[in-house]
């Protein structure tokens, strides 16, 4: 980062110089109003002030394309704010296919963080330079906020659910993490850094120190730990259905409703598996609430996500 004082952070990802550019359009365009409408008032107050206790004033009868003017030019500024507001709210919010993914868990009062190839940080988070970087949060106590002001990205991270992040960095160097949502008595501590680092530093960081599971290998211990393939057979012919090319897929329920197998969808269905029936399956799939930790959610569904269905697996050949 630049050291110096600076009005606002450095902007160090792709994102960043479209929300500046909004905010000095918005802060351009409130503060000309706000300085015409003080002089217009300081210009009528004298222009048309009282000479004499027996005056009476002159009716005014104001053009129509005056009138229309002063109601045309700001609702077209204000449908410009939210157009230019509505595509940035877009390109932030759906990050790119082929995203690499990190997942992170928040807690009172530090931020985990695990890679897909198992490599795990706290309060810190190494990613390479313009690779774009797609964050699945999830919170262990209270709500918390990942907010990366050198990014200008910000999202809740809330307990209970997924939600997600993404940003591609722009400049190497380390960039302050902020919890963003007031989360107990420790809240200002909560903080961290993302240190950005050129492609290949980034790998030679990720292959040091001792090799371990990988979130995919975890991921499929703990779904033979916990006996999952007792049930869940690769065709269909179990209690309950494959889970084999599930996710993002469209699933059918008890009810004719659909929903698409997200994260979201994963882990409820390993939490409260009776929340929704899988058509064609009876509800005999126990609860894991309170004895798989949501670090090891994430690695299940890591897996689950590894299990590409047959023509995936022919169409990636």
């Amino acid at each position: 980062m630049q050291p110096g004082f600076s009005l606002s952070p450095e902007q160090a990802s792709t994102i960043a110089p479209h929300v500046d550019h909004l905010f000095y359009f918005l802060t351009g365009v409130t503060g000309f109003f706000a300085i015409l409408v003080f002089m217009l008032i300081f210009v009528f107050a004298i222009k048309y002030r009282r000479r004499s206790e027996d005056e009476i004033p002159v009716k005014v009868h104001e053009p129509m394309a005056l009138e229309t003017a002063w109601i045309g030019i700001p609702f077209g500024l204000m449908l410009i704010m939210f157009g230019w507001g509505a595509w940035i709210y877009y390109q932030d919010y759906n990050p790119p296919a082929g995203a690499f993914e990190v997942f992170v868990v928040g807690k009172q009062w530090m931020w985990k963080l695990q890679h897909p190839e198992g490599k795990r940080e706290i309060n810190e988070l190494h990613v390479p330079i313009g690779v774009p970087i797609k964050l699945v949060m999830t919170s262990q106590d209270v709500i918390h906020d990942f907010f990366i002001p050198a990014f200008r990205v910000k999202q809740d991270v809330l307990p209970g659910r997924y939600t997600e992040l993404w940003f591609k960095a722009t400049k190497p160097g380390r960039y302050h993490l902020f919890c963003a949502q007031y989360c107990g008595t420790d809240h200002a501590h909560m903080g961290g850094w993302i240190v950005v680092m050129e492609p290949r530093e980034y790998q030679r960081w990720l292959s040091g120190g001792e090799a371990g599971e990988t979130m995919e290998q975890a991921g499929r211990r703990l779904f033979q730990q916990y006996a999952c393939t007792s049930c869940h057979f690769e065709d269909n012919t179990g209690r309950c259905p494959s889970l084999r090319g599930l996710y993002h897929s469209q699933v059918k329920l008890v009810g004719g409703q659909t929903v698409t197998a997200d994260e979201n969808y994963i882990r409820e269905s390993i939490l409260d598996p009776n929340a929704k029936i899988v058509a064609g399956y009876s509800p005999v799939m126990p609860t894991f609430k309170g004895q798989i930790s949501e670090e090891g959610i994430l690695q299940i569904i890591a897996y689950i996500k590894s299990l590409k269905s047959p023509e995936r697996m022919s169409a990636g050949k």
